[in-house]
C-alpha cells in the first residue's frame, strides 16, 4: 500500500511533469487552424490533470482526518528504522506474492502524451467532434437553429445568408413574437453557440462571460435599457379612474344621468366590475353606497390579472436574459461568422458540376494547410508557382516549358524550356563542369554542352591562339652593316659566320 507521504511526492512530480508539458505544447510549432485547436486541447486536458494533482495536495496537507501527521511521527520516533524495516518487508511481501508485477515509471505516461502530439486525430477524435459544414472549428453549422427561426409564427422568412448576418439581431423581433416556441429556439441557439466556442477555444473561460453578460442585464433591465424590451407605458394611469361621491345621489335612476363613461370611472376606481348597460352600471355602483365592505361578486379580478402579469414578466426576464448570453457569445465568433458567409456565398456562386466536386476541394485545401510537405495532385508533372501549387498548362506551354534540353557537361541534367537553358552556362554546375575539363567557361563555348564538342572548340581555340603568337626569331627586324633588313635569325647567321 502507498504511503501517505509517497503520494504526496507523486503528486508533486507529476504537477512538475504536467508543467513542462504545457510548457514544451505552448512552444511547439503549429502550422495551421487543426493543429491550433488540437493544442488547445491537449492544454486544457494537461491543465485539467494539473488542477486535480492541486486539489490532491491540498487534501493531503490539510490532513483533516490526521493520518499524515501519525505517519510522520511513526517516521521520526524513535522506532523509525523498525517501521522502516517493517515497510521494506511489505514490499518484499508484495513482490513475491506477485512476481510479474512491473511498476510504471511516471516517464512512460508522458512519453505517451508526447506522442499524442504526434498523432492527434487517433487521441482527440473521439472527444472533439465537428461535422463537416464546420471545417474543424473554420465556420459555423447553423442550419437546424436556422430551420427553427423559420418555423416560428409570425418570423419573416430570410434566406440562410441573411440569417448568419441577423441571427443575434434578436431586439428586432416584436415581445409579442417572443413566446414559448420562441424560447426553445433561443435555447437551441444558446446551445450550440456554448458547445461551438467550448470545441474551438477550450481554454477560453465561457462562464465568466456568461456571468459577465448577466449581470449587465440585470442592471440594464432595471433601468429599461434593454434592446428589445422598451418599458410598457400601458393605460394603467388613464384607466384608474375618478371617485364619486354617492351622497349627492338618492337612486340608481340619478347616477344613470351622468352616462356610461362617468359610471365606469368611478367603478374602475372601486375596482368593480365596469361592464354591462347604463343601468347595471348605475345599479352596481348605487349597491356600494353606505358599505363598508364590497361584494366579492361585484369585484373585477384584478388580482388575478396582477398576478398572471407577475408571472408573464418574470418569463420574459428570462426570455431577454437568454438573449444578453446570445449577444455575447455572437461577440466571441464574429470571426467565424463572417468567413461562415462568405464559405457559403462561395458556394452558391458554384455550379452543378463545381458543387459535386466542392468537397474534395475543400479536404484538399485543408489537407494542404495542414501539412505542408504534402506533394500536391499534379498528374502532368507541372512547375510549382510561388503559391506551392502546379503553374497552368497554358502558361507551361507559353514559355516552352515542355522542351527538354540536355546538358552533358552538366552531368546529363536536363534544363525545362528555353530560357532556363540559356541561364544555365553562366551558373555554377556549367562553369564546374567546365573547370573539370581543365576549358574556361568563355562565351566561346555558349550553346555546346557535349563534352567532345566543347574540347575539340577548344584545341582549335589553342591552335588559332598559337598561329596568332608573336615568334620573335620570324618577326623581329635587324639591319646589316649595308642597310640590308633582315630577321633575327637570318642575321645571327650571317653573324656568326662573319659575312655582316
Amino acid at each position: 500500500m502507498e504511503t501517505l507521504l509517497e503520494q504526496q511526492r507523486r503528486y508533486h512530480e507529476e504537477r512538475e511533469r504536467l508543467m513542462d508539458a504545457m510548457v514544451k505544447e505552448l512552444l511547439h510549432k503549429k502550422p495551421g487552424h487543426r493543429d491550433n485547436v488540437n493544442s488547445e486541447h491537449r492544454l486544457k486536458m494537461l491543465l485539467q490533470q494539473y488542477m486535480e494533482c492541486a486539489m490532491q495536495l491540498q487534501d493531503l496537507y490539510e490532513d483533516k482526518d490526521g493520518q499524515r501527521k501519525e505517519e510522520v511521527q511513526a517516521l521520526s520516533g524513535p522506532n523509525e528504522f523498525s517501521e522502516f524495516y517493517n515497510r521494506l518487508k511489505s514490499i518484499k511481501d508484495f513482490y513475491r506474492r506477485h512476481p510479474n508485477e512491473i511498476s510504471v515509471p511516471m516517464s512512460i505516461e508522458f512519453e505517451e502524451l508526447a506522442k499524442m502530439r504526434e498523432n492527434p486525430t487517433e487521441e482527440l477524435a473521439n472527444w472533439i467532434e465537428f461535422t463537416d459544414e464546420e471545417g474543424y472549428g473554420k465556420y459555423l453549422d447553423l442550419h437546424e437553429c436556422y430551420e427553427k427561426y423559420i418555423n416560428l409564427k409570425g418570423i419573416e422568412k430570410i434566406d440562410y445568408i441573411t440569417y448568419l448576418s441577423t441571427f443575434d439581431h434578436l431586439f428586432d423581433i416584436p415581445r409579442e413574437r417572443k413566446n414559448a416556441d420562441y424560447r426553445r429556439y433561443l435555447d437551441a441557439l444558446l446551445t450550440y453557440l456554448s458547445d461551438y466556442i467550448e470545441r474551438i477555444k477550450p481554454l477560453h473561460n465561457l462562464n465568466n462571460d456568461l456571468e459577465e453578460a448577466r449581470k449587465e442585464f440585470e442592471v440594464q433591465w432595471e433601468q429599461n435599457t434593454f434592446p428589445g424590451w422598451p418599458k410598457e407605458t400601458g393605460s394603467a394611469l388613464t384607466n384608474v379612474g375618478a371617485h364619486l361621491d354617492l351622497s349627492a345621489f338618492s337612486s340608481w335612476e340619478e347616477l344613470a344621468s351622468l352616462g356610461l363613461d362617468r359610471l365606469k370611472s368611478a367603478l374602475m376606481a372601486l375596482g368593480l366590475k365596469c361592464g354591462g348597460t347604463l343601468e347595471e352600471r348605475a345599479q352596481r355602483l348605487f349597491s356600494t353606497k353606505g358599505e363598508a365592505s364590497l361584494d366579492p361578486n361585484l369585484l373585477a379580478k384584478s388580482k388575478n390579472k396582477k398576478a398572471g402579469k407577475g408571472k408573464d414578466v418574470v418569463k420574459q426576464k428570462e426570455v431577454a436574459s437568454l438573449e444578453a448570453q446570445v449577444y455575447r457569445l455572437a461577440e466571441i465568433v464574429s470571426t467565424q461568422r463572417v468567413a461562415t458567409k462568405e464559405n457559403v456565398q462561395r458556394k452558391q456562386a458554384r455550379t452543378e458540376g463545381e458543387r459535386g466536386d466542392s468537397d474534395a476541394e475543400a479536404s484538399a485545401s485543408e489537407s494542404e494547410e495542414e501539412d505542408d510537405n504534402e506533394v500536391p495532385y499534379n498528374p502532368k508533372n507541372l512547375p510549382l508557382g510561388w503559391d506551392g501549387k502546379p503553374i497552368p498548362y497554358w502558361l507551361y506551354k507559353l514559355h516552352g516549358l515542355n522542351i527538354s534540353y540536355n546538358c552533358e557537361i552538366c552531368g546529363n541534367f536536363t534544363y525545362k524550356g528555353p530560357k532556363a537553358f540559356q541561364r544555365h552556362f553562366a551558373e555554377w554546375r556549367h562553369a564546374h563542369g567546365m573547370r573539370c575539363l581543365g576549358i574556361p567557361n568563355t562565351a566561346h563555348f555558349a550553346n555546346v554542352t557535349q563534352i567532345e564538342d566543347a574540347l575539340a572548340l577548344w584545341e582549335k581555340l589553342k591552335a588559332q591562339k598559337q598561329a596568332e603568337r608573336w615568334q620573335p626569331e620570324q618577326e623581329e627586324e635587324f639591319e646589316d652593316s649595308l642597310g640590308n633588313v633582315v630577321n633575327r635569325k637570318t642575321y645571327e647567321d650571317l653573324k656568326r659566320q662573319g659575312l655582316l
